[in-house]
């Protein structure tokens, strides 16, 4: 548990409507859902208190819904579009004061990562509102956490109107440095791997998530980043696979 009177929450954003790879978050590998592996990595941190799912209440998103009543997880249902109002309503439903961004996207994330992150924020509460590894990409795609104080948040939602941006979750934040105290950790040497892509945004990202669930999770479930870095450097053919898929999210962050 953390070392902190704060109550510490990983809010998971996760839908069906995913534009490029719809209902990518309830496809199965080896009978359990993409969100199964994606809840029980952030389960293994040490630092987080509590686990909310934050989906639409766009109808598809039931199964969502369905899978966390069976599996014990809070789920918060919000709008479609307003993510950042979707990640608050999220927090403030479990009454949290420090909130752990947890993307649908980041299947692999490595619970040390997640618990590092939150550490270095808990100890620079004074210095900083918003501590994360994605404001520059240093860390392989799919390994990225966002860390910050609800109240920020709360700021953010009361500053903008523009679904443009409330669209993208604490984007306002990122985009205003003059405002609020943002730290970014560049990777160490080990994990300093910004070309392999560990995201789940396309079918191909698919493939290679299979891949990794096949060859990595079967023979330890409490792999690491560094076991997945292993794995793809030691077979170029599976990280080819979604080596030159353009990302989106390229446009709002530092290479």
């Amino acid at each position: 548990m953390a070392d902190s009177n704060k109550k510490i929450v990983a809010v998971v954003l996760v839908r069906m409507g995913a534009s490029r790879f719809p209902g990518k978050v309830m496809k199965e590998i080896l009978g359990k859902p993409v969100l199964g592996y994606l809840l029980e990595r952030v389960k293994r941190s040490e630092l987080i208190n509590d686990i909310v799912v934050a989906t639409s209440i766009n109808r598809e998103n039931d199964v969502i819904e369905e899978y966390c009543n069976e599996n014990d997880f809070a789920c918060f249902r919000g709008s479609e579009e307003d993510v950042l109002g979707r990640s608050l309503g999220a927090l403030k439903s479990v009454n949290a004061d420090v909130g752990v961004e947890i993307f649908g996207d980041g299947p692999l994330i490595d619970p040390k990562i997640i618990d590092h992150i939150v550490q270095v924020y808990l100890e620079n509460e004074d210095k900083y509102d918003f501590v994360s590894n994605d404001l520059e990409t240093t860390y392989p795609p799919g390994m990225e956490l966002e860390v910050y104080s609800v109240k920020s948040l709360e700021d953010a939602d009361k500053s903008t109107l523009d679904l443009a941006i409330r669209e993208h979750g604490t984007l306002f934040i990122r985009q205003n440095p003059n405002v609020y105290r943002l730290f970014n950790i560049k990777a160490p040497e080990e994990l300093n791997f910004p070309e392999l892509e560990m995201e789940l945004d396309t079918k191909e990202d698919f493939l290679v998530l299979e891949n990794i669930i096949n060859n990595v999770y079967v023979k330890n479930s409490e792999f690491t980043a560094e076991d997945v870095i292993c794995y793809l450097m030691e077979n170029p053919e599976i990280r080819q696979i979604n080596q030159d898929i353009p990302r989106k999210w390229k446009e709002f962050r530092n290479e």
